[in-house]
């Protein structure tokens, strides 16, 4: 098995910002309203391009990649268990999630947290 990675990488900054921007209207909130970005921790490449895209600075984006690369499907909980138990999620913020991986599957949940 091979993994392609210009696909995923062009898939990836396709996909997650159109899935966001969804979930976003569905929730009906604006990406002004979004605190946090929370990304499957695949790539940096890959979080600097989505946050671009939907207009969110990479200041609002939680990110632990630097200290464990890719944790596969435990990435978007370990980054929100740290950012969380470090002070930087408070109750009552908006966090914008988007997952992606085996089979080019994808999907995105808006959180209030708290």
């Amino acid at each position: 098995m091979t993994m392609n990675g210009r696909k995923i990488y062009s898939f990836a900054t396709r996909e997650v910002p159109t899935v966001i921007t969804e979930a976003l209207e569905q929730a009906e909130i604006t990406v002004d309203q979004v605190d946090w970005l929370l990304l499957h921790q695949a790539n940096i490449r890959i979080m600097e391009v989505v946050a671009d895209r939907l207009g969110i600075p990479m200041e609002k984006v939680i990110t632990n990649l630097y200290k464990y690369g890719n944790t596969s499907a435990a990435s978007i909980p370990l980054a929100l268990d740290e950012a969380v138990r470090s002070g930087k999620v408070k109750k009552g913020d908006v966090i914008a999630c988007a997952g992606f991986g085996a089979g080019l599957s994808w999907g995105a949940a808006i959180l209030k947290w708290g």
